[in-house]
Order: structure tokens, then C-alpha cells, then sequence
């Protein structure tokens, strides 16, 4: 029999339910009342009381006292007692049948600093802004709480429960259903590869939660083998997709959710999650930098797509650091594949590299692939934040941002992008002590030595840091930017959609002409699309149709130019 974590209504009242295996003692403090929980033979505790929604409980396990771990809803932060919810009292005011995922152009947004308040309130105000340029769907970064009032999202300890600095779940619930009433998605990004450093209280109650004998960058690994710790994650994301009516979740860094039970874990998740409302699409994406096809074959919509990113900003900034090491000697080759197959990185031996890393996904339909040229990622993890326009040629920053929207892959823009910002996007998180010393000096030795992604590091603790990754809405280049996101994404719309819904006939076809041009054709039973892209020279004998459905730049006059045009089969 399944359990349910957390609190849940019946007709006897209010049960509240935790996993506390080897627990000798475990207790409901409710409303400061003691009351004797019973010892399943799984290990979860229970007991069904009174009670009201609002009520303040803790579980008291050993003699620890903590919140619920599966706590839909704080009276304050992540050492707080944890509150009695009961169903929304708002009902919805769009109806909703969602959206085909070869329509999906995602906005990454950080309710924080989205807008100057960093609140859902605020952004809801956003929406129709975005939905006019043709955005389709909008990717939250993580809310789930975490100690202190700002982060990025990754450090949750309370997955279930919204972030208090953002708003209440009826704000949540409005920011939804006004995203709908507009034609937007909202997809949120889950994290279940990790706790943060504070305030996570399943260690104490649940040591068989995680698995010792494995590590993740950011801690122990989480032990995907117990039934309870699978319930615990597949709850959570029903949780968020059937109360909020999301319309489908990012799964941060899947390539650590691993060892025993992991596989199975991955594919009862996908069934369980799209069966909370079956009538409508509900799509998964996953980050994994193993490049590997298997989850996307098992029906998982798409993964994140660095390798595409990677080429891109190579070839823009020349810079050959870190990560971007063996996708430095030779972009434009780089960029070619990733136009052709999906993945550069398909398990072959490559420059620069160690291991080889990935296996062939050029197999995969073109929506399989979520690419970018700016991330939270990519941009936050330089030590200054800069976004590509302070690192890159303007133009050339142009160019791959049109390509990034126009060709047949799943494009994802990072908040402000479409208007050309160039406000930072830095880390910064909100911890005290000793934590907030360890972060400061963790994050200076991360790029200690590291010239391009910046050798200053502003102290992420500060609030300036936060204050200063505020999204600007003054750029002075706005109105170009948005004319060209306008523009493409009209022409996506129109032409690059109805080919992807008819679905891929063959193999795409990437020619190089030189060292900074190609041309490429993706073959479609709806037809064909075709891409002409000099990246940084003029290239005279690259000579793309007069006619062309969208175009940037002039070819044989401009270093930096597109041309797309489409031809039905």
C-alpha cells in the first residue's frame, strides 16, 4: 500500500504521515498538543487528529523537533513549524487544455529578480508582454523553500512548499491561470538530486533517505532503491503539477540521480506524473550531461542542450576555460553537428577533452533537444555574471540569437535576452555563519585561476550581489531586440512548427562553406527547411535564395548573416 507523506483529509480528520525507519520515538506536536504517533511496518509514522487548516504542527522524532519534510506550507522559514493546508479556495478562471510540445519557445525566469518587487504578483504583470513576442511557455527556476529570503532555488530543503519571499500559493495559482489565459505554459524546475545545506531535517528523520556510500557535488546522494524515497519525490511533483495545474517540470541534474532503483525510478516517475490529468500534455525535461538517449526514449520530452551553447559561445568569445576546453578548437565544426545530430558529444573522442562522454542521439526528433546561448547556468556561474552581450560582438550575439529561435530545435531564452540586457546574473544566496563563510570561500576557490570567467568574485552573501541580478526594464537596445525576437518567433510560428508536428522524414544534411559559414536542410514530411549562416566573415560564394521567408544580414556584405526559408514537400 502506498503512503502519502505529509498531511491528508478523510472523513476521521486530518492524518499527518512521515518516513522515520529507525526512529524509537515519534510524535505530532499540534498546535503545541502532543499526540502519539503508530509504527507502520514501512517505517512511516501516523497518527489522525482534529484539526483546522491553518494549525501549526511539528513532528518531534527522537526528541528533534522539525517540520514536515513534505510541509506544504510554512508559518515562517525552514526551522519553523509547519502549517495544516486545506483545498484552494480559488477556483480557476481559464480553461485549459494545454499545449503541443513542438510549439514551445521557454523563458527561464527567477521570480527574485524578474522584476524590481521579486514577487509572483509582480511577474504575473510580465506575462502579456512575453506572449506577445511569441513566447509559449514559462520555466520557473526552483521554489521550493530554503533558509533565508533569496537564491537561486537549488539549495530547497522543503520541496513541497513555495518559497515565502515569492508570495502565497494563491499567487501561484493566479500567476498559472493568467499564463493560461494567455496561451502560456508553465513549467517548473524541480530539483531531486540533492538538499541544501540548511534546515534539512530529513538527514535526522530518514538516514536511509540517502545513500552514504554515493556523493553529488552538493552532498550526500539521495538512495533511489527505497519505495518511500521514490514516493517522496513522485509526490512532490504530483503535488505541484495537480495543484497548480503546471503544465510540465525541468528536472535538474538527472545524471545524479543514480544507482540502484534510479532507472525505474525515472520511468514511474514520467507515468505517474502525466497521469495526474491525463487529458492534457503534461512534458519533461530533463538536464543530464551524460548526452545519452535513453530517457528521451523512454518518453521523457527533451533535455537540456549545453553543447549547442557551448559551440555558440566559443565561437563568439573564443574563450577556451573550464568546461569550454574541448569545445574550443573548432566551433564552427562544433556548431555544424549540433545543427545536424542534437548533441556534439556523442561518446567520440574529442580535443581537449577527457573521457569520452555521451552516445549517439542523432536519432532523436529535433524537439528532443533544448537549446540555448544564455542560461541561469551559463551566465550565473561566471564569477562576474556577465551575459554574452558584455563578452561578445553584438551582432554576432544577433545572429546566434536569431538562430537559436528560427532552427528546428526547442529554443529557451534566459529572462531579459529578448530585450538585450545586460544586467548580471550573479550567485548569490542568503545564508548566516559559518555556511555563508564556507560559501564565500568555495565559491573565490572555484575560480581561482579561471581569467576568463572572471578572477573578482562578488561576495555572494551580500544583498548588493542580489539587488545587482535584478533584470532592468530601461535597456536602451530593447526595442531592437524585441522587434528581432518579434520577428523570428512569428516566422517559427508560421513555417518551423507546422514541419515539426508532421514529423522528421530523414536525416538533416550540414554543409561547411569555409571557416565561419554553413548551410543546412531539415528534412520534414511537411517539407523542408533550409538555413543559410556566415558567423563572423563575408563569404561571397554562399549565395542563399533573394526571397527568403526571414533574414539577417546580407550575405557576400555582412560577416554576420541569416537566411531561412521553407519549402512544403
Amino acid at each position: 500500500m502506498t503512503q502519502n507523506w505529509g498531511g491528508q483529509w478523510s472523513a476521521d480528520g486530518w492524518t499527518a504521515r512521515i518516513w522515520a525507519p529507525d526512529a524509537r520515538h515519534v510524535g505530532l506536536l499540534l498546535r503545541g498538543q502532543p499526540h502519539a504517533m503508530t509504527r507502520q511496518d514501512d517505517g512511516f509514522w501516523s497518527v489522525t487528529v482534529a484539526a483546522r487548516p491553518g494549525d501549526a504542527y511539528l513532528f518531534r522524532v527522537d526528541g528533534q523537533d522539525m517540520p514536515d519534510p513534505a510541509s506544504r506550507l510554512q508559518s515562517g522559514d525552514v526551522h519553523a513549524p509547519s502549517l495544516v493546508t486545506g483545498p484552494a479556495g480559488d477556483a480557476w478562471q481559464t480553461s485549459w487544455q494545454g499545449r503541443h510540445w513542438a510549439e514551445a519557445v521557454i523563458y527561464e525566469l527567477h521570480i527574485g529578480t524578474f522584476t524590481p518587487e521579486g514577487t509572483l504578483a509582480a511577474a504575473t504583470e510580465k506575462l502579456a508582454g512575453l506572449a506577445a513576442l511569441g513566447i509559449t511557455a514559462i520555466e520557473l527556476m526552483p521554489v521550493g523553500q530554503w533558509q533565508g529570503g533569496r537564491g537561486w532555488g537549488y539549495d530547497g530543503v522543503l520541496p513541497y512548499a513555495l518559497h515565502p519571499a515569492y508570495g502565497s500559493p494563491g499567487d501561484l495559482r493566479r500567476f498559472v491561470d493568467h499564463a493560461h489565459s494567455l496561451g502560456l505554459m508553465v513549467i517548473l524546475d524541480l530539483v531531486m538530486n540533492h538538499f541544501g545545506p540548511e534546515g534539512a531535517y530529513i538527514h535526522h528523520a530518514a538516514p536511509r533517505f540517502f545513500d552514504e556510500s554515493r556523493h553529488t557535488p552538493w552532498g550526500a546522494a539521495i538512495d533511489f532503491s527505497q519505495p518511500a524515497v521514490r514516493e517522496f519525490w513522485i509526490q512532490c511533483a504530483e503535488y505541484w503539477i495537480g495543484e497548480y495545474r503546471l503544465d510540465g517540470l525541468r528536472l535538474d541534474a538527472v545524471h545524479q540521480i543514480s544507482g540502484p532503483g534510479a532507472d525505474d525510478f525515472m520511468r514511474q516517475f514520467a507515468q505517474r506524473v502525466r497521469a495526474v490529468d491525463p487529458a492534457r500534455p503534461i512534458h519533461l525535461i530533463v538536464e543530464d550531461e551524460r548526452n545519452e538517449p535513453h530517457l528521451r526514449e523512454a518518453g521523457f520530452d527533451a533535455s537540456w542542450n549545453d553543447d549547442f551553447h557551448h559551440a555558440i559561445h566559443c565561437a563568439l568569445t573564443g574563450e577556451s576555460d573550464s568546461y569550454y576546453a574541448n569545445f574550443s578548437h573548432d566551433p564552427i565544426g562544433d556548431l555544424c553537428l549540433a545543427l545536424q545530430r542534437g548533441h556534439v558529444e556523442e561518446g567520440q573522442p574529442r580535443p581537449g577533452g577527457d573521457a569520452p562522454r555521451g552516445e549517439p542521439c542523432g536519432h532523436l526528433p529535433p524537439t528532443a533537444f533544448v537549446n540555448a546561448t544564455q542560461t541561469h547556468d551559463q551566465v550565473g556561474n561566471r564569477a562576474r555574471g556577465e551575459r554574452l552581450l558584455s563578452l561578445a560582438d553584438p551582432e554576432g550575439l544577433r545572429l546566434a540569437y536569431a538562430l537559436l529561435l528560427v532552427a528546428p530545435y526547442i529554443p529557451m531564452i534566459f529572462m531579459g535576452e529578448e530585450r538585450g540586457a545586460t544586467t548580471p546574473f550573479l550567485f548569490f544566496a542568503d545564508f548566516t555563519g559559518d555556511l555563508a563563510e564556507a560559501i564565500r570561500k568555495g565559491r573565490a576557490t572555484e575560480f581561482a585561476g579561471i581569467a576568463s570567467l572572471g578572477a573578482e568574485v562578488p561576495d555572494p552573501l551580500s544583498i548588493d550581489t542580489f539587488q545587482r541580478s535584478r533584470l532592468a526594464w530601461g535597456d536602451a537596445n530593447a526595442r531592437d531586440w524585441l522587434d528581432l525576437t518579434r520577428r523570428a518567433l512569428a516566422f517559427r510560428a508560421a513555417q518551423v512548427v507546422p514541419l515539426l508536428k508532421s514529423g522528421r522524414s530523414a536525416p538533416a544534411e550540414v554543409t561547411r562553406h569555409g571557416t565561419a559559414s554553413l548551410s543546412a536542410r531539415w528534412h520534414f514530411h511537411g517539407g523542408t527547411l533550409d538555413l543559410w549562416l556566415t558567423l563572423g566573415q563575408v563569404e561571397p560564394d554562399l549565395k542563399p535564395p533573394q526571397d527568403a521567408a526571414f533574414s539577417v544580414g546580407r550575405f557576400g556584405l555582412d560577416p554576420f548573416a541569416l537566411c531561412v526559408t521553407t519549402r512544403p514537400r
